[in-house]
């Protein structure tokens, strides 16, 4: 009989199965196997202490009775999902939803023979104490977000959410973005010289003063002009360049956000792959430990390509104090491949693992930095000019985007003549902060304490896809929605979405992972509280009207005053007799068209008339009691032109037609509102083999693929793995 190994990917279990042989049968159960139902009421038991009630996730049907079918006929049958909480936790929900008997369990930080074999000498129980970790993570976050979203949406706006996690960090931006609000610029000058040497060479020298004064600029100027320049001070300071520390989680995905461009999630899906692959270790992990076998193989490749006297070893502190499962840096898991990966995307982030990976046990890079002080006379301010060299490259030698562009300066001695070209000055102002980038949030929310590695990049993506953030040339900006939610909940919960509070809520879930807290505790502490403050804040104002309109705008039909309200589309103006009164401008006072009437009566409700409005996307006729009524009339030969000619299969009746969101491009059924089926793909017409839904039409990057988000045919990079 053979051994049933059970991983979560397809492509992991491809690259298993190669080094175990006919001895094992490797399958996956294609992420998460159960989870908690979308409706809140059947998900968690509350009074019989927070009990999760799963249910299989809609596709893997099949998977498990695959994986009882196999257990039936193997001799012994081991877990190897991934090395963390919620690795742990898909362990347990495969051996619950399959029935599997005293299954071990294995974990692989990297996908190599070796690394495998060794694992599967260390079988071990299934960890509760990790499981129930992840399961406090989930449960603590489904019953925040849907207390804190239910509350939002009756206060704020309906379809709006909040987050346990995503709040703070949405808090973060916005505090940021009130300092910048709140800036006042001061103006300054900066003056700078154009002086020759004695060799004909021009450089730009900088008066070491930035003044406020302009007529101490003035001065310096006029002296400028008039007097002799000489060289009067030279200054070398020889600099020791220490080697960075291999990387986390955190720190790979700011790196790669700086260097590459990447966002954090493209980021973890790259480096998924080359873990999946066999290409580097495990990539969520809090440590910056090498372990000795690699710490060999990384001194050897630097003494044979670089020269011995290149290398030096290194040890780093750890980069937190509740580093989490994985027991290494993220590191190359075979030291002598340089350029690993499939796609451009996956080549580049491993050359940069690779890179800080061997610069880390290199010798500290050497620069001897040079500072040329100038000046006319001794009543005025002295000019610098800074240069600097690299006298021995050390760990430069192997990540070479980490070296500064140097200014190599020509020899200067004191006392040395100067002739001025020219002199200028130039006004400026103090700046205000910046704004975070993903980067700059990421090592913000480290530091603080907020969240952990596996979440980082699901935070920030989620913040977009809400529509709380805009990303502007990396900078995050907020939007008005995230801007009113955020203001909310700074009134209304600022203790649950404190640094302090959601820092503690982290080591507490950390407290579980170790054994020194219990599940039901935890959860107990911190909900009997919270929906107290939920409840208290059910009498709260609704949040319809944000200040009088700026500049005293008048509503262009009623000529009365108008106010700042949210709408789906961002802040604009209304006026403040709405509903009587339709007029509303735009938040730069633009006036917008209000309603049409077109004197036909609502076929719906039989009480309003159907107007025109302008929508995002154009012109469309609807009922004039929207939202009590939510009739909107179909203009047929627009609807005949977007029909895909495929039959709806909720209800039968319409057909999916292509229409245009705030995200895009998506196919809804022509019987909306009445039926409310839509995907975010063209339809093929053709249903899946696994559950039955509507395949997808593919792409150059994405071949076709189910509509249903939770069937495993749904992820296009698993398609042809899938049996």
């Amino acid at each position: 009989m053979t051994k049933l190994l059970i991983v979560e990917s397809p492509s992991k279990a491809k690259t298993i199965q190669k080094y175990l042989g006919k001895d094992f049968r490797v399958v996956a159960s294609v992420g998460h196997i159960r989870d908690l139902p979308k409706s809140n009421k059947a998900a968690i038991d509350v009074p019989a202490g927070f009990v999760p009630h799963y249910e299989v996730v809609k596709g893997k049907e099949k998977i498990i009775s695959e994986i009882k079918a196999l257990a039936k006929k193997s001799e012994e049958v081991l877990l190897a999902t991934d090395p963390d909480r919620e690795g742990e936790a898909i362990a347990w929900h495969v051996q619950e939803a399959a029935g599997l008997k005293n299954p071990r369990r294995v974990v692989f930080y990297e996908i190599t023979k070796e690394a495998v074999n060794i694992a599967l000498e260390h079988p071990r129980k299934i960890d509760t104490n990790l499981r129930e970790a992840q399961e406090a993570r989930r449960v603590l976050d489904r019953l925040v977000g849907y207390d804190l979203s239910g509350l939002v949406w009756k206060k704020v706006r309906y379809g709006l959410s909040a987050g346990r996690v995503q709040s703070p960090a949405l808090r973060i931006i916005m505090e940021r973005e009130r300092e910048i609000r709140a800036f006042k610029p001061v103006t300054f000058w900066t003056i700078k010289a154009n002086l020759e040497d004695k060799d004909k060479h021009s450089n730009e020298w900088l008066c070491s003063k930035e003044s406020t004064d302009k007529k101490e600029v003035e001065k310096i100027l006029e002296k400028g002009k008039k007097g002799s320049w000489k060289v009067i001070d030279i200054k070398e300071t020889k600099v020791a360049r220490a080697p960075r520390a291999p990387f986390i989680t955190s720190t790979l995905q700011q790196t790669a956000s700086s260097r590459l461009g990447l966002a954090p999630s493209r980021t973890m899906s790259f480096a998924q792959k080359l873990y999946e692959a066999g290409h580097i270790t495990y990539m969520r992990t809090d440590s910056t430990n090498l372990g000795a076998l690699a710490r060999k193989d990384i001194e050897k490749l630097i003494k044979t390509k670089y020269g011995e006297n290149y290398f030096e070893s290194h040890t780093f502190t750890k980069k937190s104090k509740n580093a989490q499962e994985a027991h290494e840096a993220i590191r190359p898991t075979h030291m002598d491949v340089e350029y690993a990966g499939i796609t451009d995307g996956e080549k580049k982030l491993y050359q940069l693992i690779w890179q800080r990976t061997i610069g880390s046990q290199m010798k500290s890079a050497e620069v001897m930095r040079t500072k040329v002080i100038a000046n006319v006379d001794t009543e005025c301010q002295p000019f610098w000019l800074n240069g600097s060299r690299v006298i021995f490259d050390g760990w430069l030698k192997a990540d070479p985007m980490s070296a500064s562009e140097d200014v190599i300066l020509p020899k200067f001695l004191s006392g040395d003549l100067l002739k001025l070209i020219d002199i200028n000055s130039e006004e400026k102002q103090t700046e205000p902060p910046a704004r975070y980038s993903e980067a700059g949030l990421i090592k913000e929310l480290e530091k603080r304490g907020i969240g952990r590695p596996s979440t980082y990049a699901s935070i920030i993506k989620t913040l977009d896809d809400r529509g709380y953030v805009d990303k502007i040339n990396k900078a995050l900006f907020p939007t008005d929605t995230g801007e009113v939610v955020s203001s909310f909940l700074e009134e209304h919960f600022s203790t649950y979405i404190s640094d302090s509070f959601t820092a503690e809520m982290e080591n507490e879930l950390d407290d579980i992972a170790n054994g020194e807290r219990t599940y039901k505790k935890t959860l107990a502490d911190f909900y009997k509280p919270f929906t107290e403050v939920v409840k208290s804040k059910e009498k709260a104002e609704k949040i319809t009207n944000l200040g009088e309109a700026p500049n005293k705008e008048k509503c262009p039909i009623c000529e009365a005053n108008m106010i700042i309200k949210l709408g789906k589309s961002g802040k604009f103006l209304s006026c403040e007799k709405f509903p009587e009164c339709h007029g509303a401008r735009t938040i730069d006072g633009k006036e917008l068209e209000g309603p049409k009437d077109t004197g036909e009566l609502c076929p719906k409700c039989s009480k309003g008339n159907l107007v025109t409005r302008e929508g995002k996307f154009g012109m469309f006729t609807a009922c004039s009691r929207f939202p009590k009524c939510k009739f909107v009339k179909k203009d047929e030969e627009q609807e005949k032109a977007n029909s895909t000619g495929v039959e709806c299969p909720l209800c039968q009746k319409g057909f999916l037609s292509e229409r245009r969101g705030r995200f895009g491009i998506f196919y809804s059924c022509s019987n909306y509102p009445d039926c409310k089926y839509a995907i975010k793909a063209k339809p093929t017409g053709e249903k899946c083999k696994l559950c039955g839904a509507l395949m997808m039409d593919g792409t150059k990057t994405i071949p076709e693929r189910c509509s249903d988000k939770s069937c495993a045919n749904h992820n296009p990079h698993k398609l042809d793995k899938i049996k």
